[in-house]
């Protein structure tokens, strides 16, 4: 059974280290040429209402591109996490720094997304897999976090 999760959690770990390194590869790729408007398709532009929840999309990721560093620092932010987590000697690391990541990644596809089911299901399958990679290093950060005062005083004291 130990042979079993240290694979799954491989998986894990390449999955989404893989996942993010493309993504964050994709932010810095130009935006595609829009093609020429003519008089006609700007008119059926006109008349084609957006749904609401496209314009409130554009509208947040038009802000976070046009702050000029946001988007590619983003970007980077994935890319580094990606690269950790394949590492799979500091992937713990990357782990933990993805989970604002990919708990943002999630909750815009619920609460900005069209509702698109399988869309959410797959987003919240990043978060979960991330969630399961930290569950698995458990064990090594809760020497980081859950530290009681005498073993503070032990530590300084050395």
């Amino acid at each position: 059974m130990k042979h079993i999760i240290h694979y799954l959690v491989i998986a894990i770990r390449l999955a989404l280290g893989i996942l993010f390194i493309y993504a964050g590869i994709q932010k810095f790729k130009p935006a595609a040429p829009k093609p020429e408007t003519t008089q006609e398709t700007t008119i059926k532009a006109q008349a084609t209402e957006v749904p609401e929840n496209v314009v409130k999309i554009r509208a947040y990721i038009g802000g976070l591109k046009q702050t000029g560093f946001f988007w590619p620092m983003l970007g980077v932010a994935e890319i580094t996490c990606g690269l950790l987590l394949i590492s799979q000697v500091l992937a713990l690391l990357g782990a933990v720094m993805l989970i604002p990541l990919t708990l943002n990644i999630f909750l815009f596809e619920v609460f900005l997304g069209g509702g698109n089911v399988g869309e959410i299901i797959t987003h919240g399958l990043y978060f979960v897999g991330n969630i399961l990679l930290l569950v698995h290093g458990y064990p090594r950060l809760k020497v980081a976090f859950l530290t009681t005062d005498n073993q503070f005083q032990k530590i300084i004291q050395v």
